[in-house]
């Protein structure tokens, strides 16, 4: 309710549909500054993070998560199509092959050993790229997981989120599908999918699934039954079980997941975007420019400026003060500590997160 009244003083935020806005591009109201600083929401970021493999020497603090700054929604049930979100992988598009280092991390998918490829080895991730281009929306931090905090009971069919349950061989699929070509593309059905319709052919530099805009932007990856046919999307991407406000929902950075057109439910489908951010040098670089955007409240680096405003004029924008200790130190305000215990790694990246900070 509190989310709601904000938009309601402040009726000139940017967001979608046009006309009958459901998708706030809002990041600092007091309402998103608590959630983020909850002392349950960062601890259920540090357990997620902590599913992710790292050894004793990578410069990684999986105890501490970061704030990384994102939007809202609260979306009407309603007999159209919400025609946005349809299925996509976050968090690098091109980059998944141009980025070296990113590249690096699907190694044993290019070399054939697909079946031994560990999607939750960390290393190779720490210092990847992911926005060479520094497209608008195009996350340039290395989140573990993308994840939600739900504002309202809901289920299927309620307007929720969806994935495909199997990241391995999606994974697999998606970084070596530019390299084979349909014979014959116009076969439909089980004819198109056969083996024996597929060539590999590295004449075509473009890479199914990416997206570009008339403005020349452009996103991915977004696999479609077009593009990706045999992952058999219709089919295989299966929507997330009834929830309740406060619940979570994380899901790893490279899953494929959309949200479902229809919402045929009583009440509105609302989630707050909240994902998780292990602390590294190369996130804290980017914490840096985040906490400077707070002070400002104009949006975070990684999205739309808008008219460079942001939300500085608006009606009761957030303050420090609506953010816990543990909030203020995610936000980069005070400085980390290393938890007992802590890795040499960890600790190397707390200590390099505080000078990055000038918290040192």
């Amino acid at each position: 309710e509190a989310l709601k009244e904000y938009v309601k003083a402040n009726p000139q935020v940017d967001g979608f549909p046009e006309g009958n806005k459901q998708f706030f591009e809002m990041y600092w109201s007091p309402s998103q500054l608590k959630a983020r600083s909850h002392a349950n929401v960062l601890a259920a970021g540090a357990w997620v993070n902590k599913l992710w493999d790292a050894s004793e020497d990578d410069v990684v603090d999986l105890d501490h998560c970061m704030s990384y700054a994102d939007r809202f929604r609260i979306r009407q049930p309603s007999p159209n199509k919400w025609g946005h979100h349809s299925p996509h992988v976050d968090g690098a598009a091109t980059e998944r092959w141009e980025d070296p280092t990113l590249r690096s991390t699907f190694t044993d998918i290019f070399n054939g050993n697909w079946k031994n490829y560990n999607p939750w080895a960390i290393s190779g991730r720490l210092s990847a790229t992911t926005d060479l281009y520094r497209r608008p929306n195009q996350t340039s931090i290395f989140r573990t997981w993308q994840g939600w905090l739900a504002m309202s009971d809901t289920g299927p069919g309620e307007g929720t989120i969806r994935f495909f349950p199997d990241l391995v061989l999606a994974n697999t699929y998606i970084m070596l599908r530019p390299f084979f070509k349909p014979v014959n593309p116009d076969l439909t059905d089980e004819a198109l999918l056969e083996p024996s319709n597929w060539v590999f052919d590295t004449s075509d530099p473009s890479i199914p699934g990416i997206q570009v805009s008339a403005e020349g932007n452009f996103s991915g990856v977004r696999p479609g039954n077009a593009t990706h046919p045999h992952l058999k999307l219709d089919e295989a991407i299966v929507s997330v079980p009834r929830v309740k406000p406060g619940d979570m929902v994380f899901w790893h950075c490279d899953v494929i997941h959309s949200v479902e057109d229809m919402h045929t439910g009583p009440t509105d489908s609302s989630v707050m975007y909240i994902g998780a951010t292990p602390l590294s040098p190369h996130n804290v670089r980017y914490l840096v420019g985040h906490r400077e955007n707070f002070l400002k409240r104009i949006p975070p680096p990684d999205f739309p400026q808008g008219n460079g405003l942001g939300e500085s004029q608006f009606v009761g924008h957030g303050q420090e003060s609506d953010m816990t200790p543990e909030g203020l130190v995610a936000m980069g305000l005070r400085a980390f500590t290393a938890k007992e215990g802590a890795t040499r790694g960890a600790r190397e990246a707390v200590k390099d997160a505080n000078a990055i900070l000038g918290l040192a």
